[in-house]
C-alpha cells in the first residue's frame, strides 16, 4: 500500500479525484494527510473523508526556510512513501525537495519547459499558441524544472479564456496524478529511474 501526502492550494478538484478514486480497496493507494500553504476550501474534501490536514501558512514565517522547516517537520510525521502537489502553488525551498525527492511530484498546466510558474495557463493565452497541455513531472530544485512523467497535449480553442482553457487541461492533470501515484503503487513507475 502507497502512502501519500497531499499539498494543495486552492479548490482540490485533484485531490477529490484521487480520493474518489481509491474509495475502491483494490487501489494500493492511501492518502494519509492532505496540507496546505493556507486556507483552502480543498481542505474539507480531507475532511468528508475522515482524512487528517494541516496548514502551514507561509506568511507566519520569517523566511521561506523557516516556513519550508515547518512543512517538512509535519510531512515526515506522516512518514509517507511519496508527496502528491495538487495544485499547491507555492514554491518548495531546497531543503524540503531534497528531502523527498524523486518521491515528490507536482502537475502542471502546460507543456513543460513551456511555460512553468504559476501563470501557466494565462501566458499559454498571451503566447497565443494554438496548442498547450498538462504535465506531470518530479519535483527538483528549478521551478517546474523536474524530470518529466507524462504529458498530454490540450488544444487551445478560439475563445477560450483562462478558466475555460485550465479545465479542460484539469481533465488531464487529474488523470495523470491518479495513473501515476497507482503506478508508482505497483511499481510500474520508479520515479527514481526518470
Amino acid at each position: 500500500m502507497l502512502s501519500v501526502v497531499v499539498l494543495i492550494s486552492g479548490t482540490g478538484s485533484n485531490l477529490l479525484a484521487l480520493l474518489k478514486t481509491i474509495e475502491n480497496p483494490l487501489v494500493p493507494v492511501r492518502v494519509l494527510a492532505v496540507g496546505s500553504d493556507g486556507a483552502a476550501a480543498g481542505l474539507a474534501h480531507a475532511d468528508f473523508y475522515g482524512i487528517p490536514t494541516f496548514v502551514v501558512e507561509r506568511g507566519k514565517f520569517s523566511d521561506r526556510e523557516s516556513w519550508g522547516l515547518r512543512l517538512q517537520e509535519i510531512v515526515e510525521s506522516y512518514n509517507p512513501d511519496l508527496v502528491a502537489l495538487a495544485g499547491f502553488m507555492k514554491i518548495l525551498p531546497a531543503k524540503f525537495v531534497d528531502r523527498f525527492s524523486p518521491n515528490l511530484i507536482n502537475i502542471h498546466a502546460s507543456m513543460l519547459p513551456l511555460f512553468p510558474g504559476a501563470n501557466a495557463v494565462r501566458d499559454t493565452l498571451a503566447a497565443g499558441v494554438t496548442e498547450t497541455g498538462a504535465t506531470i513531472h518530479v519535483v527538483d530544485a528549478g521551478v517546474d524544472t523536474g524530470p518529466i512523467i507524462e504529458q498530454r497535449k490540450v488544444p487551445v480553442m478560439p475563445g477560450d479564456d483562462i478558466a475555460t482553457l485550465h479545465e479542460r487541461i484539469k481533465v488531464h492533470e487529474r488523470d495523470m496524478l491518479i495513473q501515476t501515484i497507482i503506478g508508482v503503487a505497483e511499481k510500474r513507475i520508479d520515479l527514481a529511474s526518470i
